[in-house]
């Protein structure tokens, strides 16, 4: 059982950056692997990408190369990266803990999200 709280999120102009982040508490949070997920108006939840305990990353194409996830487990942390951002970037972003799945929706533990607005 871990406990997820993200922070970092907010208001950025297309084409900034922000970083946002996961504090995690509860079991060995090495022991997790980490995934961002993000949901905008209108549409499902899906994966932005993901860090397995090994540090082997995972991205989807539509953040590929502007995206960067990464972790820390001395301090128990996930960021998520996030440069040149685009207005379709907007969407609430969640971070997930799994002991198992990591490129799947079936993340058993999830952060209560942040919000990250990409202006025009």
């Amino acid at each position: 059982q871990v406990q997820l709280v993200e922070s970092g999120g907010g208001l950025v102009q297309a084409g900034g950056s922000l970083r946002l982040s996961c504090a995690a508490s509860g079991r060995t949070f090495s022991n997790y692997n980490m995934g961002w997920f993000r949901q905008a108006a209108g549409k499902e939840r899906e994966l932005v990408a993901a860090i397995r305990r090994t540090t082997t990353t995972y991205y989807a194409d539509s953040v590929q190369g502007r995206f960067t996830i990464s972790r820390d487990n001395a301090k128990n942390t996930v960021y998520l990266q996030m440069n040149s951002l685009k207005p379709e970037d907007t969407a609430v972003y969640y971070c997930a803990a799994d002991l198992t799945y990591w490129r799947t929706g079936t993340y058993n533990y999830w952060g209560q999200g942040t919000q990250v607005t990409v202006s025009s």
